[in-house]
């Protein structure tokens, strides 16, 4: 055993936190034209809107559920989902690399968001309080 394996599961749960949190604001700041707006337009994206505003509520809400650990894996598969698209569908067809499509921030949080839905949402997950409450109800109940 590493040293350092016993901090994997906080780490790992740091780590969904952060993530979340950060691409959670994607999302607020593309709904709600914030911080910057829309790719710094200083705008909100249009109500309804294909693909942004969908995505930005994908961002917005897959974020916070990923940051809090409550349904993790889902919301982490299809952040990571989303964000495969962004790369494939808006930056890859300018240019083959990430460095010079200006999408290595999709794929970043395409693969980090991989890593979560595999993973899981380490230590510190409200999917854990949840699971501890239903197998205490069971065992009550049996």
């Amino acid at each position: 055993m590493h040293p350092l394996d016993r901090f994997a599961q906080p780490v790992l749960a740091l780590f969904r936190i952060v993530t979340g949190f950060l691409f959670s604001i994607h999302g607020v700041t593309s709904l709600f034209g914030v911080m910057g707006g829309n790719r710094g337009t200083g705008q909100a994206v249009a109500f309804m809107a294909w693909p942004s505003w969908w995505a930005a509520l994908i961002e917005l809400v897959c974020g916070l559920l990923v940051m809090s650990g409550l349904f993790s894996r889902v919301a982490a598969t299809l952040a990571s989902g989303t964000m495969a698209y962004a790369y494939f569908m808006v930056h890859q067809p300018a240019d083959l690399l990430p460095l010079r499509n200006g999408g290595e921030l999709a794929a970043m949080y395409c693969w980090a968001f991989l890593l979560i839905a595999v993973l899981g949402p380490g230590a510190w997950a409200l999917d854990n309080l949840l699971g501890r409450r239903r197998q205490h109800l069971i065992a009550v109940r049996s």
